[in-house]
């Protein structure tokens, strides 16, 4: 049954910019003289600013999120002058649903001002768009139950494209169909036992399962 919108998430999904996060994280530790090393960044992929802030203050001091936020910001935005990839798949299946009239959602754990940096470099663009500080963070539910008001749709008949665990749980918890896509260095079994039907590559076709 064709879904009464898609929402995405936006990093992983649509865009390969976790290099380019710890880049920026390892840029602006590196200047703190903070002792994390870009595995204890990695591990909290998916989590967003203020826990991945959190999960790194638990190994040395940091700035306020409120002083760190502009640094890692601007260490983002000189890392994507360097090139952020798109990924084929993910911008073929929002294009395919444009085509088809579906309505069309980002749903981020970035605020909004990365989420809005990271669009516009992308060349990307939705119905709808809800960042990371604008609701209850992922995995609750709220992101996405936020975005299909927005839109105007009955979350259970929406559509959710997400390749982390904290993502497929908020969106599961929304009552939302979830589709998990692998990237590399994904756990696989970790995305499924959230709930996700889980592909390797996205394809026009789920509009259609």
């Amino acid at each position: 049954m064709t879904p009464a919108a898609v929402l995405f998430d936006c990093d992983g999904v649509l865009v390969d910019s976790e290099p380019h996060s710890i880049a920026a994280w390892m840029e602006v530790l590196g200047a703190l003289g903070h002792p994390a090393t870009a595995g204890d960044v990695e591990a909290c992929t998916g989590l967003g600013f203020p826990p991945t802030r959190q999960a790194l203050a638990a190994l040395g001091p940091l700035p306020p999120e409120d002083e760190l936020w502009p640094m890692l910001l601007d260490a983002l935005g000189r890392s994507f002058d360097h090139g952020l990839a798109v990924f084929d798949d993910g911008v073929a299946l929002l294009e395919a649903a444009r085509g088809r009239g579906i309505p069309t959602a980002v749903v981020s754990g970035s605020p909004r001002s990365r989420l809005d940096l990271t669009l516009e470099r992308a060349g990307l663009s939705f119905d709808v768009s809800v960042a990371g500080d604008e609701s209850e963070p992922k995995p609750a539910p709220d992101p996405y139950l936020t975005a299909a008001d927005r839109l105007g749709v009955d979350p259970a008949a929406s559509l959710v494209i997400e390749d982390t665990p904290t993502g497929v749980r908020s969106g599961m918890a929304a009552g939302c169909r979830v589709v998990a896509v692998v990237r590399e260095g994904a756990d696989r079994a970790a995305l499924g036992a959230a709930g996700a039907e889980v592909v390797d590559r996205l394809d026009a076709a789920l509009l259609d399962a």
